[in-house]
């Protein structure tokens, strides 16, 4: 059972910056894959960026393509989601996610899942 927990959100302005953190239990965490997702009020879950066991291999949604990075440090056994020149509509709740899978964006292939952490963009 892998335990995830994030942190670094809040409320920022257009333009700004915030940078996640997903801190997992398991010492096996670089056997996961990680995904960092999105939901706003009305809105699907949205996968946002995701990157490999080793993370020689990242994603990232058109979206958000050029603005954030993932990152992964598998000593700390932490995930981050650096998040650049923030738009209003980027304002979600966003969790990470973590699969056995090598590297997958399917969402049903991501088994654990944190609780999240709200990130609102004031315009």
């Amino acid at each position: 059972q892998v335990q995830l927990v994030e942190s670094g959100g809040g409320l920022v302005q257009a333009g700004g910056s915030l940078r996640l953190s997903c801190a997992a239990s398991e010492r096996t965490f670089s056997s996961y894959s990680m995904g960092w997702f999105r939901q706003a009020p009305g809105k699907e879950r949205e996968l946002v960026a995701a990157i490999s066991w080793g993370a020689g291999t990242t994603y990232y949604a058109d979206s958000v393509k050029g603005r954030f990075t993932i990152s992964r440090d598998n000593a700390k056994n932490t995930a981050y989601l650096q998040m650049n020149s923030l738009k209003h509509e980027d304002t979600a709740l966003y969790s990470c996610a973590a699969s056995p899978d090598l590297r997958t964006t399917r969402t049903d292939r991501y088994a654990y899942w944190g609780r999240g952490t709200q990130v609102t963009v004031s315009s």
